[in-house]
């Protein structure tokens, strides 16, 4: 077993919430030495499991997945005691991350140039619903504003045009938010290994969002045209488009390479004979008809349950998927196969990170920790003696 990837590598996590906790969640799943800073409220983030029309376990999942593998302070920042603590560590940190709003940062002394000022070769993470500059820079953000809705994707994601608009789910722009940071934040990493120098990272929300949304970006800022989304009942492309199978679960088609594919589709539907059907003969044939196309399809895949057409499709070299449902995701054996997910050593699972590199070791999964578990470790790390511990859980900045 070799040292993992950023073994030494000391990280302050002073975010909240996910897309920055998350970001420092993978440096640590690579050997990082992450402290997470709460404030004596706690990480909101800990209670969003619990809001209404959440899933229910006794397993706190989404600080599993944001916060492990990190050790744990409750530290007041509003106070000078907390202040000079937050300096002692980043004075000595490779790496902080933050995405406190930005006023906060410079009221709390957080902010880039307070902190850089103490260690010229600090990398400092910073992450914000809209960006460092102009008049939305303090504006506050969550994922399914800033990025899922400000960036066009909760428009193009309806079925139809003529749908409404529907919300993401959570953490879905927050996660690849945080691997944006992460890029970052390695990349500072490797600047400084060649000129010795510290750095201010950012990223956005909103930045994301636009990268992720960027074939159609890209569009409008060239001055495209735009068509509509049709229902999927009038969809453009017949053979790129979902079905429903007789136990109303759904798979979808993407056979964008048709005349390959469309006659071997044909054939693993039983149905040879659409082939040869003048009205889906060609590829323009296809695209006029499609309506018609989307019918006979889904009186086809009417005919059997989910489970039979993967089978069939799959043996016939179809490009397809199911579409997943969460049982259907925890129970993949292909996630398995590629160690999509890490597990603790209570048998409590979350999704790894999403890259691996071959003979270096991830370190093993540890749960998130709980409230201020490692305050005393930390702070005589710090060189804090036993008194001023003391002293400061007594004024209450650490508790």
């Amino acid at each position: 077993m070799t040292d993992s990837l950023f073994s030494g590598v000391k990280v302050i996590d002073c975010g909240s919430y996910i897309a920055a906790p998350l970001a420092t969640s993978v440096l640590a799943e690579w050997g990082a030495d992450v402290i997470k800073i709460e404030p004596p409220t706690g990480d909101p983030f800990r209670e969003l499991i619990r809001l209404p029309g959440m899933p229910t376990s006794e397993v706190d999942y989404g600080s599993l997945m944001e916060n492990r593998n990190k050790r744990g302070i409750v530290l007041d920042l509003s106070t000078p005691g907390g202040q000079s603590v937050i300096h002692k560590f980043a004075g000595a940190a490779d790496i902080f991350v933050t995405n406190l709003p930005l006023s906060v940062r410079t009221k709390l002394g957080i902010d880039y140039e307070a902190l850089s000022a103490l260690n010229q070769r600090l990398i400092y993470g910073s992450f914000t619903g809209f960006g460092e500059y102009g008049a939305e820079s303090g504006k506050p953000g969550f994922d399914q504003t800033a990025y899922w809705a400000r960036s066009g994707l909760m428009h193009e994601v309806r079925a139809s045009g003529e749908d409404e608009p529907i919300k993401s789910s959570v953490g879905q722009g927050d996660h690849p938010a945080a691997m944006s940071l992460f890029a970052g934040l390695v990349s500072a990493l490797y600047r400084r290994e060649r000129t010795g120098e510290g750095a201010h990272v950012h990223s956005s929300l909103m930045a994301n969002g636009f990268w992720a949304n960027g074939f159609l970006v890209s569009a409008a800022l060239n001055g495209a045209g735009f068509v509509p989304r049709a229902p999927r009942s009038r969809a453009h492309n017949a053979l790129s488009t979902p079905y429903q199978a007789s136990d109303g679960r759904w798979l979808l088609l993407t056979l964008l390479n048709e005349e390959r594919y469309w006659p071997k589709l044909c054939a693993s539907l039983g149905r040879p004979d659409l082939a040869e059907d003048s009205r889906f003969a060609t590829k323009p044939d296809r695209q006029r008809n499609s309506p018609a196309l989307v019918e006979v399809l889904q009186g086809i895949f009417h005919q059997h349950d989910r489970d039979h057409w993967q089978a069939v499709l799959a043996e016939g070299g179809i490009v397809f998927e199911v579409v997943a449902t969460p049982p259907d995701i925890a129970a993949d054996q292909q996630a398995v196969a590629n160690r999509a997910w890490s597990e603790t050593s209570e048998g409590h699972r979350t999704v790894s990170t999403p890259f691996s590199i071959d003979s270096v070791d991830k370190t093993p999964l540890q749960p998130a920790p709980s409230f201020g578990q490692h305050t005393d470790e930390l702070l005589t790390e710090a060189g804090f003696t036993g008194e001023e511990i003391q002293a400061l859980r007594a004024d209450g900045t650490v508790a």
